[in-house]
């Protein structure tokens, strides 16, 4: 197998990573490693300890080869990252992270777009730990810089952003949470390591929900975080203080699913591209929101830093409301509707912009309330989902 630090290109890395004879043997995919308990020799190899990486056993809450070889395989996929800790969820990895790098009296500053999970942790966890969360607007650079006080101790970014995908600048604001003394954090689950590089684009931390593209079967939950040297060891230390763990079993079903995500991602981007495109030239629909669509909002930032996109983007529809919205989502067949994405199935789900916000919604969402819809574009044939689309909208306005 190739060994870590490689030349070879992602697609690549994806086949060959976590593949370490020592933990695979002869076998092509590392065995299931069910066990909490490990032995040692006898009293001197106790009394000797181990060190606390990947790679020697101590106890079932430090992983075996499994989770180990997941590990190992997403740290090869993350350029500048120097390891990678799982956590049982997406949702996990983000409180896991943002625990390992505030403490009480410290303020956060989190986008206002961001995940509504993040905007719970933030207002809640966080919060009865005497952390202060305060939301900017990520297409706002001077209020952003002018929102950072003394007791800033970090920035939880997110680049589309959830929902309305907005594309943010994402250099721009880790180099000034930098230039402030703030550790930049960013759930990159949309793009993934293949489509945006968040720590070589001068972030600190980088959080995935492994059940989106990387599981990619819709049956197994997981999240990750990887960072370089220093800040990989703060994340381990608090996951282990935390006693976070992923099961052996769950951690070969992302490792199966990673194998082949790269085909599978480009396959739905591609679909999802193709497919809003022909929703907007929908009369039904106002704006179409995915950056990957040219002349749609964030675009030209897209272009200039990411290398890939996914499946996910969202509509407002046109002078419609939200009994419209709902004819429209209950006359899909080939969507179901449900509130998790990147897996090989279309998904849809109606949205409204979150009443906490401070900075959202975008002015054509405030401007038409109950027309907002978010969708999952899967492994189906594009032609289906437009056929299947086109029968909504006839619907829609066919009462």
């Amino acid at each position: 197998m190739a060994k870590k630090g490689s030349d070879t290109r992602p697609g690549t890395r994806l086949v060959t990573g976590g593949r370490r004879a020592e933990w695979t043997g002869a076998a092509v995919n590392p065995p299931v490693w069910r066990t909490s308990t490990h032995l040692y020799e006898d009293s001197a190899d106790l009394a000797a300890g181990r060190p606390n990486e990947d790679g020697h056993f101590y106890y079932g809450r430090r992983g075996t080869p499994t989770q180990w070889a997941l590990a190992d395989a997403l740290t090869d996929i993350e350029p500048g990252a120097d390891g990678t800790v799982l956590y049982p969820s997406g949702v996990a990895a983000i409180a896991g992270a943002l625990l390992a790098v505030l403490k009480p009296g410290d303020v956060l500053l989190v986008t206002d777009n961001a995940y509504e999970p993040t905007r719970s942790i933030a207002q809640g966890l966080l919060k009865r730990f005497g952390i202060d969360a305060r939301f900017f607007d990520p297409l706002d650079l001077a209020a952003y810089e002018d929102a950072f006080c003394e007791r800033t101790a970090a920035v939880m970014l997110e680049s589309p952003g959830s929902l309305t995908m907005e594309v943010c600048d994402v250099p721009a604001l880790a180099r000034i949470a930098r230039d402030n003394g703030a550790v930049s954090v960013i759930d990159n689950t949309w793009a993934s390591p293949l489509g945006f590089a968040p720590l070589d684009h001068g972030c600190d931390i980088s959080v995935m929900s492994l059940t989106k593209h990387v599981g990619g079967h819709s049956d197994v939950m997981m999240g990750s975080a990887s960072a370089g040297k220093a800040w990989h060891r703060k994340l381990r230390l608090t996951a282990q203080s935390l006693g976070t763990v992923v099961s052996p079993d769950d951690a070969a079903l992302v490792l199966r699913g990673l194998r082949t995500m790269g085909v599978r991602l480009a396959q739905s981007t591609a679909a999802a591209l193709e497919i809003a495109r022909w929703l907007d030239a929908r009369p039904e629909v106002a704006r179409v929101l995915c950056p990957m669509l040219p002349g749609a909002p964030g675009h030209a930032l897209w272009r200039r830093d990411f290398t890939g996109g996914c499946g996910l983007f969202s509509i407002v529809l046109s002078g419609r409301g939200e009994a419209e919205r709902a004819r429209f989502v209950d006359a899909l067949e080939l969507f179901g509707i449900g509130f998790s994405w990147g897996g090989y199935e279309s998904l849809v789900v109606p949205f409204d912009p979150p009443r906490s916000a401070t900075s959202w919604p975008p002015a054509d969402l405030a401007a038409n309330p109950g027309a907002a819809i978010r969708l999952s574009i899967g492994l189906e044939d594009p032609a289906d989902l437009v056929a299947d689309l086109d029968r909504a909208f006839a619907a829609m306005d066919n009462r």
